[in-house]
């Protein structure tokens, strides 16, 4: 590793340390921003809004999801049959 936190966020997963715990419901994450990113389940935050209809996500990966029932994208199929 080039840096020393690095190292240490990557002993976490060998430890087990949960450092960063929600103090509403007790739940403990690796990271501080896996932390945040959850604490949005209390807050009821949704800052990721689709252009196209108004709806509101917590998560981009939830938006960019949701962006593809206005697009028609399917990105990714079946090897089997194409499905």
């Amino acid at each position: 590793f080039t840096v020393s936190s690095h190292l240490i966020q990557h002993r976490r997963f060998h430890t087990g340390e949960r450092p960063f715990e929600c103090t509403e419901c007790g739940k403990s994450f690796l990271w501080r921003s896996a932390l945040l990113r959850h604490w949005r389940v209390h807050s009821g935050e949704r800052p990721y809004s689709c252009a196209d209809c108004g709806d509101s996500f917590r998560q981009s990966a939830h938006l960019t999801q949701h962006r593809r029932t206005h697009t028609g994208e399917r990105p990714y199929a079946c090897a089997d049959c194409g499905r």
